[in-house]
């Protein structure tokens, strides 16, 4: 098995998305990732958070990470099964998937 780290990316920032939702909007956004969860099942390490850039972001970047997950899957194809019918995707956004490795000597 491979950990994975999920990275939603979009045009606004997750602070902007959320902002401008109505509450009826925001309930169905939220249930579409738990239903999307669910779906996932054991795959999903930490469901994670939405984030907010602080500092160090790319300035030439077209695109802000709004989010993260932690992923575990037999390969890259069955993790990208699994995001392939994302919700984020469904709204614009992008999904980077990065596989963390091991440190050396730990």
């Amino acid at each position: 098995m491979t950990d994975y780290l999920v990275l939603y990316r979009a045009q606004e920032t997750a602070a902007e998305q959320m902002g401008g939702q109505d509450p009826e909007a925001a309930a169905a956004s939220m249930k579409a990732w738990t239903d999307w969860q669910e779906k996932a099942g054991d795959a999903v390490v930490d469901f994670g958070s939405p984030t907010q850039p602080v500092a160090g972001a790319d300035e030439g970047s077209t695109t802000s990470i709004g989010g993260y997950s932690l992923m575990r899957a037999d390969s890259l194809e069955d993790l990208e099964r699994l995001l392939a019918d994302h919700p984020h995707k469904a709204w614009g956004g992008s999904i980077e998937i990065l596989e963390l490795l091991s440190i050396p000597g730990m």
